[in-house]
């Protein structure tokens, strides 16, 4: 795989997944721009990707979003990748404890960022002539999660989000993929699974157990996976490979969320 003379944009693009993309992305010889709403996270960022434009955005607010796009084409003058990688987990509580804000918010970032962020960009893609759209979905929006609600609805809406936008922006050479991540193994993936076992009355170690042994692999993922998946999704060894759904999961979708720890 080769990214050498492409601009990637990543939003949540400093930490987690979106620094494991970036920094795969890099070493592939990729321009990279990123955003992240964490000054935290931008400042580590830059010191591991110096040659990276790395911006303070909140990608639910659309002015924002266009900040970002126009500062990238003052930087490196087009777009080639679009990465929206930006999510959040919502609540984790039953339906009728979910509250307006919480619902509003997950859907906002999980899902209306990706819309604000394709629509600045399709122009970018249009002049380049092609490009590459890739979203991060979940395996939730493809089996549900009960406690997730929120969560869920937001990753099967980038389904749709996705297959659509294949469709549309095909016909200007734009591919159009969603990644569906399993259970990652990494501070939010460990987060979740701690806030499930609460819910259930299990330590974070049974829950973790239990939780396992409904996956196929009966493994958690690892954030490098995906950037590799990302990458190839990329990169021009997938011309024609575009509206799909494609999971990075251990065949996840043996879950069917078990309530007691398998002996």
């Amino acid at each position: 795989m080769d990214l050498t003379g492409k601009t990637a944009l990543i939003t949540a693009g400093a930490g987690g997944i979106g620094l494991a993309i970036a920094r795969r992305f890099a070493d592939l010889g990729a321009q990279l721009c990123l955003c992240d709403i964490s000054e935290t996270a931008i400042a580590e960022a830059q010191a591991l990707l110096p040659e990276a434009l790395i911006l303070r955005a909140d990608v639910a607010r659309s002015a924002d979003v266009q900040e970002v796009v126009d500062r990238l084409v003052e930087r490196f003058g087009g777009l080639d990748i679009l990465v929206n990688n930006a999510g959040v987990s919502g609540p984790t509580r039953p339906v009728d404890e979910i509250t307006d804000a919480e619902w509003n918010d997950t859907l906002a970032v999980n899902i209306t960022a990706m819309f604000y962020m394709v629509r600045a960009a399709v122009p970018l893609f249009r002049a380049a002539g092609g490009g590459a759209v890739i979203n991060m979905g979940s395996v939730a929006g493809r089996v549900g999660m009960p406690l997730r609600l929120p969560y869920s609805v937001s990753k099967y809406a980038v389904r749709g989000l996705t297959e659509t936008l294949a469709i549309e922006l095909g016909e200007i050479g734009v591919r159009v993929n969603a990644i569906l991540p399993g259970l990652v193994d990494g501070p939010r993936g460990r987060r979740i699974i701690a806030e499930q076992a609460r819910e259930r009355g299990l330590s974070p170690e049974d829950y973790t157990r239990l939780f396992l042994h409904n996956i196929s692999m009966h493994s958690m993922v690892q954030m490098e996976e995906v950037a590799d998946m990302a990458a190839f999704l990329a990169s021009d060894l997938a011309p024609h490979v575009s509206g799909q759904m494609i999971g990075v999961c251990g065949n996840f979708e043996s879950y069917r969320a078990p309530l007691t720890v398998p002996a």
